[in-house]
């Protein structure tokens, strides 16, 4: 996250000498930045009092429901070049019948390689994957060259998918590293599950709106 450009810049009202903007990444981050920590941490706060109260029907983004609240914000400060830097990670913990677990939490069709909750760590692009995988990642690996193992049952489908893509596989490493590439793949969309607003115009226009209600200067 830290090495993510901003894809959209902007300036909020009040807080002028602070430089604001989202930053191309699959969860919904705003990033501050400012010679003062004072100004940052106000404009923060301002940002995560709008949140909480923010609801958006059109994009499925609930404040609260029946008096219990659905949105928090995950902060991540760090110092650049002389200058503090504050990323702001838009949180929901919304349910549903479809999404059970979660609407903004790994969907189904991923929990096969994350279905934990998805914690600072990851947030900032670091998966954290359980131990489990290992031995399981080989299996599917010795699967796609054809090998005699039994793959999880909660990975045949993944697995099936990968042999019918690469069918004449028989390097060992390579299938390995293949596996380890769909693995890498898969916790990207485990990350776009956990965004609030999506990668699409759609998304990021809601997403803007959230950013006005806030309040920003008009060019």
């Amino acid at each position: 996250m830290e090495l993510a450009p901003l894809q959209k810049t902007f300036r909020f009202a009040g807080f002028e000498q602070v430089k604001a903007g989202i930053i191309k990444w699959p969860m919904s981050v705003l990033r501050l930045t400012s010679d003062s920590k004072e100004d940052l941490i106000n404009l923060a706060d301002k940002i995560f009092q709008e949140w909480r109260q923010y609801s958006d029907s059109s994009v499925q983004i609930l404040a609260e429901t029946d008096g219990t609240p659905h949105h928090t914000i995950t902060p991540i400060a760090r110092k650049r070049d002389g200058q503090f830097e504050l990323d702001l990670v838009l949180r929901d913990n919304q349910t549903s019948a479809e999404h059970p677990d979660g609407i903004y939490h790994p969907h189904k069709d991923v929990q096969h390689i994350k279905k934990e909750n998805i914690g600072l760590i990851e947030v900032m692009g670091l998966a954290i994957l359980p131990p489990r995988l290992k031995e399981e990642v080989e299996q599917v690996a010795s699967y796609l060259v054809g090998e005699a193992v039994t793959v999880a049952d909660y990975h045949q489908e993944w697995a099936d998918q990968l042999k019918s893509q690469h069918p004449d596989l028989t390097d060992k490493e390579k299938a390995l590293a293949i596996v380890k590439d769909s693995v890498g793949a898969i916790f990207v969309r485990v990350l776009e599950d956990a965004g609030v607003y999506k990668q699409t115009e759609q998304g990021q226009t809601a997403f803007m709106r959230f950013v006005e209600q806030v309040g920003i200067l008009l060019d």
